[in-house]
């Protein structure tokens, strides 16, 4: 009843084992390689920096950071955690944020929540958002469905130029639009 004969199954039509075989075959070990398949890699722990440090610049991972210190400068991160004594004096943009701590500047992100201890002084612009009780907030608050897109473009003079003033029309003073200089 039963055969462990595959005389009468199908099997691959010609030209399509020679197919197969070609992805069956391992490539040769290359020098240093591990002969074992590698694991999918961990997600690696938080980046935290540390209550004594203290930053003057921009950060930006697509990792996780745990803010401890002070930063004086714009982060970028996928969640990012302001801890309780911690200062962050710029923008922040992450796809989750929780803030512990104070956060002086902008905040974009797609989850927003502010603690009982934060102290937020700038606008928010959230996907969802969550302030608890005891949080101190100034600024605006504004929902967005891609918050970390905020699609303006500023444009910017290149490096050791000056931006150059708009041209105003022939006859216009500064001042009120409209407003022209008395003709001669």
């Amino acid at each position: 009843m039963f055969s462990k004969s595959r005389i009468n199954e199908p099997g691959p039509k010609a030209g399509e084992a020679e197919k197969a075989k070609a992805f069956e075959t391992p490539a040769a070990p290359r020098p240093g390689d591990s002969p074992l398949p590698t694991p999918p890699r961990a997600k690696p722990p938080a980046s935290m920096l540390s209550s004594d440090l203290v930053v003057t610049g921009n950060l930006k991972t697509t990792g996780d950071i745990q803010i401890e210190g002070t930063i004086d400068g714009d982060i970028s991160a996928h969640l990012l955690t302001v801890g309780e004594n911690a200062t962050v004096r710029g923008e922040v943009v992450a796809d989750d944020v929780v803030i512990n701590g104070r956060v002086i500047g902008r905040v974009r992100g797609l989850k927003v929540r502010l603690t009982s201890t934060a102290r937020v002084e700038g606008d928010i612009i959230h996907k969802t958002i969550a302030i608890e009780s005891g949080a101190h907030f100034e600024g605006s608050v504004q929902r967005q469905d891609d918050p970390l897109n905020t699609g303006k473009r500023v444009q910017s003079a290149p490096a050791g130029q000056a931006a150059q003033p708009q041209a105003r029309p022939q006859g216009t003073a500064p001042g009120k639009p409209g407003e022209g200089a008395p003709k001669a």
